[in-house]
């Protein structure tokens, strides 16, 4: 059984692990599509930090991933054709969009199914990014008032 999820995949960090390592107990074959950063602009405010290739690179590394594909529109019923997904793993903040919709109902018509996961709660990229630029501000902060007192 071929397993398909999808996702940006940006600083990859232990919540992608547990999803995708999840994906693998559910089949034989875990494919997974990377959002380009065109279709990131599509549903999130900022594109991801790390380039489309290397995050791409990033999860072909990955023991439990089987097939890594890039998508550049907001499609998932040809990409599923293509790796001929049994089951297709979305996250909870999926929601009903059109797009989203349309998968599922296509996937429900094939006989194949869909599964939704809680995020894991250790990591997110975005809390990430945010854990970095309020270290980089503290540091900044801290160099200043030290320019200050160097000053005095």
């Amino acid at each position: 059984m071929v397993v398909y999820t999808v996702g940006t995949f940006d600083l990859l960090h232990v919540g992608h692990l547990a999803l995708l390592e999840y994906c693998a107990t559910l089949g034989d074959t875990v494919a997974v599509g990377v959002a380009s950063d065109e279709v990131v602009k599509l549903y999130k405010p900022n594109i991801p930090v790390i380039p489309l290739e290397q995050r791409i690179e990033m999860l072909k590394a990955l023991s439990c991933v089987d097939i890594v594909l890039p998508y550049h529109e907001l499609d998932y019923i040809e990409v599923c054709k293509e790796v001929k997904a049994d089951i297709f793993v979305i996250g909870e903040d999926w929601g009903r969009k059109p797009h989203n919709q349309g998968i599922e109902e296509f996937l429900k018509s094939q006989g194949k199914e869909v599964v939704q996961v809680q995020y894991n709660p250790r990591n997110s990229s975005t809390k990430i990014k945010k854990d970095v630029l309020s270290l980089h501000q503290m540091g900044q902060r801290f160099v200043e008032a030290e320019n200050v007192s160097s000053a005095l």
